[in-house]
């Protein structure tokens, strides 16, 4: 098993709930894939570096997860398109 972490930047114009439903169903995809979560971190509302859809402040979370070699492409596939997600990356961590 490798190690991963996905950070995802979220909509800061939704509500808790869809914000909180958006990170589960991020979650759901890691756990699909045969995917171990380990640690999320919610570093809460943050301004963005520059303007993205007109917005300038986005919630960050980064997943921490262990999985199989094919687990991040999968889960990319899905996070790329899902609504409320401003940016996303899978980073492979250092064992």
């Amino acid at each position: 098993m490798n190690k991963y972490e996905l950070a995802l930047v979220l909509s800061a114009k939704v509500e808790d709930e869809v914000r909180e439903a958006t990170l589960e169903k991020a979650k759901g995809y890691i756990t699909r894939y045969n995917g171990t979560i380990t640690e999320v971190e919610e570093w809460g509302k943050k301004r963005l570096a520059y303007e993205i859809q007109k917005m300038h402040e986005g919630f960050y979370y980064f997943i921490q997860f262990e999985a199989d070699a094919a687990c991040p492409a999968e889960v990319e596939r899905h996070v790329r398109i899902m609504d409320n997600v401003l940016r996303y990356l899978v980073v492979s961590k250092e064992a």
